[in-house]
């Protein structure tokens, strides 16, 4: 699983860190971060699919965060009866009469008192 979560997220931080360094033209000497670049690619793009540019960049997050929470529906699924033990095991019975104790308890008496 974690194989699956890497190789959603590798892509998922280098376009995003592509974006936001093109966006703001900190291009370091490279041209593939430059504004010009990617003014281009999302013009182009934005032809492709015959939509406004601008609204590229929102479809995009959408789908990586409808794309998370699948892999994140399919990772429950996977862990579902140690996520069922789980909740059993937090709301099951009463707390423990030491952790009680140790909650409720007055503590230490300081000089002071």
């Amino acid at each position: 699983m974690r194989y699956i979560f890497a190789l959603w997220a590798a892509p998922m931080a280098l376009f995003w860190g592509w974006f936001y360094l093109s966006l703001n033209d900190m291009n370091f000497g490279y041209v593939m971060l430059s504004r010009q670049l990617h003014d281009f690619v999302f013009q182009l793009y934005g032809q492709m699919l015959g939509i406004d540019p601008a609204t590229i960049p929102g479809m995009v997050a959408k789908a990586c965060v409808f794309d998370g929470f699948l892999l994140m529906a399919l990772w429950a699924f996977r862990r579902r009866r140690e996520i069922a033990g789980w909740i059993k095991q937090r709301w099951a019975g009463p707390v423990p009469f030491e952790r009680m104790r140790g909650a409720t308890e007055a503590g230490p008496k300081l000089p002071a008192e």
